[in-house]
């Protein structure tokens, strides 16, 4: 009987979470099928450790947390191939009004230090509160809140020249 329980309430874990999870891989490592592998390995790490959460209200950040271990573990073992040859143009889905925006919104992002970025990734693709997410990054709840504050500033300025430029100047 305690399997049982045990197995139900991991289960609607799994089904409260799994796309929200996902969203998150699949920003961390921009890789369809590499997003899915972290996923499921977040669950099948969550499984083992699945005794180890005293708060079932801690599971959202607890799956966070280990989404983002996983993901930091691919760096300790993986080389990165880079094509050279593959232009930005090829890439573009030119039939998407906005497919210029995502790009300046992303590299955008990608400018941000990353002890800025995360913390907002976390906040607008996860949803979590300061207080999550200092827990989550092993900071205080203030020193979340200057990380968030800035990184929304940083942000502002590096995409007012591209408002103002607009569209057609593309």
């Amino acid at each position: 009987m305690l399997f049982a329980t045990k197995q139900s309430k991991f289960e609607s874990l799994v089904r409260a979470y799994s796309a929200e999870l996902y969203r998150y891989a699949y920003w961390l490592c921009r890789d369809r099928f590499l997003a899915e592998d972290l996923v499921q390995e977040t669950f099948a790490r969550a499984w083992q450790a699945w005794e180890g959460l005293r708060d079932d209200r801690t599971a959202k950040s607890w799956l966070y947390t280990i989404v983002r271990n996983e993901h930091a573990r691919l760096f300790e073992r993986k080389r990165f191939e880079i094509d050279d040859k593959q232009e930005l143009d090829e890439i573009v889905d030119a039939a998407s009004p906005n497919s210029y925006e995502r790009i300046d919104m992303r590299d955008a992002l990608q400018t941000l230090p990353r002890g800025y970025r995360e913390p907002l990734l976390l906040q607008v693709l996860g949803g979590f509160s300061c207080a999550e997410i200092a827990g989550m990054m092993d900071i205080s709840e203030g020193a979340a809140m200057t990380r968030l504050t800035r990184a929304r500033i940083a942000l502002r300025k590096l995409l007012e020249p591209q408002a103002k430029r607009g569209v057609n100047a593309r």
